[in-house]
């Protein structure tokens, strides 16, 4: 899939991530859930996929035919990035055939020295027909990883960097001014209702990503618990 199918595929319409990390309920050892949360998505109209794992993709491949982006999610402390952070991950995506990569692209220090130009660079002089989506937190951020040469933008780590403010909502100012240079933008993070899908769109998203308001039970059922009782809700991140 090249660039112009991926977006005659996904524009205005919904991408569903199904992701289940190991502390999470509907995280299973032995795999099975997120396959049956992919072609559930499917069945409600999702354009595409946003998986974690080769395991789990390679099992959503053989549920459902929606492209898929695909991450690897590996911690490699000190450094702060994990999704998909070094070229190991990307090879082992690649090899995956996911139709889209998407990596940290923040400006915090990577595991492996590069920089986000660089290693955009790399990826693609080795994988030059391979799609990449650039997970960025701040207008910088997303404007550097686009003139390297990412496909598309997503605001995924907004609010998670020590480089972009917290907030409790999606940051539709950073889609917004993103979009108003005609880049590619993926709307991700915290969109939690519709009404708040379509506002992304309105400011100029080409697509949104949503995960924990579809996908994670337990957040779900904690904001309906919030909403009757003002008890804190479980929030798992990103």
């Amino acid at each position: 899939m090249n660039q112009a199918e991926f977006i005659n595929q996904v524009q205005g319409n919904l991408i569903v991530s199904c992701q289940a990390l190991p502390d999470e309920p509907l995280y299973s050892e032995t795999g099975g859930i997120m396959p049956k949360m992919a072609v559930a998505a499917e069945l409600g109209g999702a354009s595409a996929i946003r998986a974690n794992s080769i395991r789990d993709i390679k099992e959503i491949q053989q549920a459902t035919k929606l492209p898929i982006i695909g991450i690897i999610k590996k911690n490699y402390p000190p450094e702060e990035p994990y999704i998909t952070p070094t070229m190991a991950e990307v090879e082992q995506l690649v090899a995956a055939n996911v139709d889209v990569i998407a990596l940290d692209c923040t400006s915090r220090q990577r595991h492996d020295g590069s920089n986000v130009t660089d290693f955009i660079e790399k990826v693609q002089e080795r994988f030059p027909k391979q799609l990449l989506m650039a997970d960025v937190s701040t207008y910088t951020e997303g404007v550097i990883a686009y003139q390297a040469g990412a496909d598309f933008i997503g605001t995924t780590l907004s609010g998670y960097t020590i480089d972009s403010p917290e907030h409790d909502g999606p940051d539709f100012a950073l889609v917004e001014r993103l979009a108003s240079k005609h880049i590619p933008v993926i709307a991700e993070g915290k969109i939690r209702t519709p009404q708040m899908a379509n506002h992304a769109l309105q400011v100029g998203a080409m697509s949104v990503v949503v995960g924990a308001a579809i996908t994670r039970p337990a957040e779900i059922t904690a904001r309906f618990v919030n909403g009757l009782t003002g008890k804190p809700f479980y929030h798992h991140n990103f």
